[in-house]
């Protein structure tokens, strides 16, 4: 691509980008006017459904855009490479379309198994998926895990033509992340870059930070995937079960709260999710009625104010959720639980109102630190934890 076809493409993508007042302008100048043609021209056009894969290096925001793109927390973010371990899927539903984003681990070069069976299910989610987004720092200087990933893509998704340009087979969008961190000259200037590194279906520049230009990354999302039905029902945002939900949300935040210490060798499971049985009915409450009762029901509310003791309010039930976080060595536990269980503490008082929320109703946590040996490189263990084969 000659690099006046590369400053082209760079300045149109910077032009998608606006500050948030003038989106707002935007919306509320045009809005009135242009519901009712929107509406007329979303009934007519096609509905769209398919699954894009979210794909980059550890740490380039891959989970922080999927929530930012879903208006909710599905994935845990963490300011540490590495954080992504499932894959998770969170689905955007839209009037005219249903886009399922499948957060991936970070490619990476494996060090243990475990590192090896990630890039697994990054395998996997590729092979399913009708486009990719391909995410890459504003900050950041194109390395070589971004060529790593370039190269696997092509494999994959591309042919070389006899030109020695690619075309793609499924369409390839650059996702230039963080560019909150860069000033509008810097960020021509990188767009350009990018550009000149492959030729992408189409790349947009955004900030999950500050949902700048998120929108138009929906918008160029819709047109990557082909026409279909809805996949999931409108109010469903994610393919995680409670269970799943749960065990991310605790590693999130152990991650945090360990600071430098032990991030990788942690590996949380949630043993069990028990409900309170339900109550069963007052059998003085019935209502059933038996011959002979008269004489003794005159006056009932004075007798039994009189015969019965007060009441004391029944306490709401709660349901208990146990957890198991596990490390590599004995001599990590005292560090995940901390001088007076501190770290535990500290980890359930967080968790109190997202676990809730999850759950449905109040419960009450259980966490144990247990050691499973090396986890990271033993099957068996990774089969345990979760860490299937793909």
């Amino acid at each position: 691509m000659t690099d006046e076809n590369s400053t082209n493409t760079a300045i149109n993508a910077a032009n998608t980008v606006g500050t948030d007042a003038e989106n707002t302008d935007m919306h509320t100048n045009t809005a009135q006017a242009a519901a009712a043609s929107e509406a007329g021209a979303v009934s007519q056009q096609p509905h769209r459904s398919g699954f894009v894969a979210v794909v980059g290096r550890p740490n380039v925001g891959k989970s922080t855009l999927i929530n930012a793109l879903l208006g909710t927390q599905v994935a845990i973010t963490s300011s540490r490479p590495e954080t992504t371990r499932k894959v998770i899927r969170g689905i955007l539903t839209l009037p005219q379309a249903q886009i399922v984003l499948v957060d991936t681990p970070g490619i990476h070069r494996p060090r243990t198994l475990l590192g090896q069976r990630l890039n697994d299910m990054v395998d996997a989610s590729l092979s399913d998926a009708d486009s990719i987004a391909f995410l890459l720092p504003a900050d950041q200087e194109i390395g070589p895990g971004d060529r790593r990933i370039l190269s696997r893509l092509r494999s994959e998704f591309a042919k070389k033509n006899d030109d020695g340009t690619w075309s793609w087979r499924v369409p390839v969008v650059a996702v230039v992340t963080k560019i909150d961190l860069l000033s509008r000259g810097e960020l021509m200037t990188k767009l350009v870059q990018i550009d000149q590194f492959a030729n992408f279906t189409d790349i947009v520049p955004v900030s999950a930070k500050d949902k700048d230009n998120v929108d138009e990354l929906v918008r160029v999302l819709v047109g990557t995937i082909p026409e279909g039905p809805q996949l999931y029902p409108t109010e469903q945002i994610s393919e995680e079960s409670k269970e799943s939900q749960i065990a991310e949300l605790v590693r999130g935040v152990m991650l945090e709260e360990l600071t430098d210490e032990l991030p990788h060798s942690l590996a949380v499971v949630v043993d069990s999710i028990e409900y309170p049985e339900p109550e069963e009915p007052d059998e003085e409450d019935d209502g059933e009625y038996e011959e002979g009762d008269e004489s003794e029901q005159a006056e009932p509310e004075q007798a039994e104010s009189e015969q019965q003791p007060e009441q004391q309010p029944q306490q709401p039930q709660k349901a208990r959720v146990s957890i198991s976080i596990y490390v590599e060595r004995p001599s990590q536990k005292p560090i995940v639980i901390g001088h007076k269980a501190e770290h535990i503490v500290r980890v359930k008082k967080k968790l109190r109102t997202p676990i809730n929320r999850i759950v449905g109703m109040k419960t009450k946590v259980d966490i144990y630190v247990k050691v499973a040996k090396n986890w990271q490189s033993d099957p068996k263990q990774l089969d345990k934890l979760g860490f299937m084969m793909q």
